[in-house]
């Protein structure tokens, strides 16, 4: 299967998965959200340009801020996401590393350390983002992190289930021409 067709085909399931499953999921007094549609945005291959990345995070985000009927409450943190990934991978990959050898960022591409602390920055940016605009002030600043750190703990769990129960082959591209 082609990396384009396998893309849209994971696209569509994020998506279908927060919207018709973990939205279903009544939240813990309103406290931890469980997200996990962001992901795609991890995974999207290390060859892609900055402003492909940038595009397609913003389609994410757009189309599920469609069915939560909330405009650009999504959009805006998987649009930051998007850009900032590239930064962060150059800075965990040394420079003839895995962005070369590997097509996308996983835990047998990157190594789970350098993964783990990739996939931890980046939820964390995305919810404290998500969770800032959601409020639109910081009146309690305390519950504010509070709910952040939730909602990361929770969101870091099922993309550390996801990776153990979707293990994603990885082939040694000896090319990278």
């Amino acid at each position: 299967m082609s990396d384009l067709v396998r893309n849209i085909i994971r696209f569509f399931l994020f998506i279908l998965i927060q919207v018709y499953v973990l939205f279903r999921i009544p939240p813990i007094h309103s406290f931890v959200v469980a997200y996990l549609y962001f992901l795609y945005i991890l995974w999207l291959p290390f060859n892609m340009p900055r402003i492909a990345v940038t595009l397609v995070s913003f389609l994410l985000g757009l189309s599920l801020d469609f069915f939560t009927k909330t405009p650009g409450l999504h959009a805006a943190p998987c649009v930051l996401i998007g850009y900032l990934r590239p930064f962060l991978i150059n800075i965990l990959i040394p420079q003839e590393g895995a962005d070369k050898s590997y097509k996308s960022p996983s835990p047998t591409s990157m190594g789970w350390a350098p993964y783990a602390t990739y996939v931890l920055i980046l939820t964390f940016i995305h919810n404290f983002y998500l969770v800032l605009l959601e409020w639109l002030s910081v009146k309690s600043f305390i519950f504010l992190l509070g709910k952040v750190v939730a909602t990361t703990g929770i969101s870091l769990l099922l993309i550390m289930i996801t990776e153990l129960l979707f293990y994603r082959k990885e082939k040694f591209r000896t090319n990278s021409a």
